[in-house]
């Protein structure tokens, strides 16, 4: 049985190993952290600057990583560094008018697209809680496990932008 430690110790020595320039350890950070990531950056941009986000995020985290002087802060260093990116991104974008057009020969749900619309509406703890579980598809405790948040905060920030979410689409 693992104890709640050893894998905070192996994404500590994951994390050293990659300092060090382990590249597949920095590999195995990217997939486990690459849904909490792209869940983020999701609740504040579109899916397809999420998507360019995502490589530049972790390219940051790259560069950054031997400054990192806590090997078990990895995670909130991380988030911190996702954040920052997406809000940085929204302060240099121009306005425009959102495009649709079909993506790899899909033609986006309108339906989708009016949910995710609402969802970036709500404000921003409900937000990042509901794209990871909605679209990330984690799971309250993983949530809670990744971000830091207490399993009860989570449960909350699910149960009540759950309900302004279906408030907002009622709405519409």
């Amino acid at each position: 049985m693992l104890t709640i430690a050893e894998p905070r110790a192996h994404e500590a020595a994951l994390v050293r190993a990659a300092q060090g320039g382990d590249r597949a350890a920095f590999g195995a950070l990217y997939e486990q952290y690459g849904r909490l990531v792209h869940g983020i950056l999701m609740s504040q941009v579109s899916y397809q600057e999420a998507e360019d986000l995502m490589q530049d995020v972790f390219l940051k985290a790259l560069d950054r990583l031997p400054s990192l002087r806590d090997p078990y802060a990895f995670c909130s260093w991380l988030i911190a560094i996702t954040r920052r990116t997406a809000t940085d991104h929204q302060r240099s974008k121009k306005p425009e008018v959102e495009v649709h057009d079909e993506i790899a020969g899909r033609t986006p749900d309108t339906q989708a697209l009016a949910i995710m619309s609402a969802i970036r509406s709500l404000p921003e703890c409900y937000r990042e809680s509901l794209i990871l579980r909605l679209v990330e598809g984690m799971t309250g405790p993983e949530i809670a496990a990744q971000t830091g948040l207490k399993p009860d905060s989570v449960r909350v920030n699910l149960c009540r932008g759950m309900k302004l979410l279906r408030a907002c689409l009622e709405g519409q």
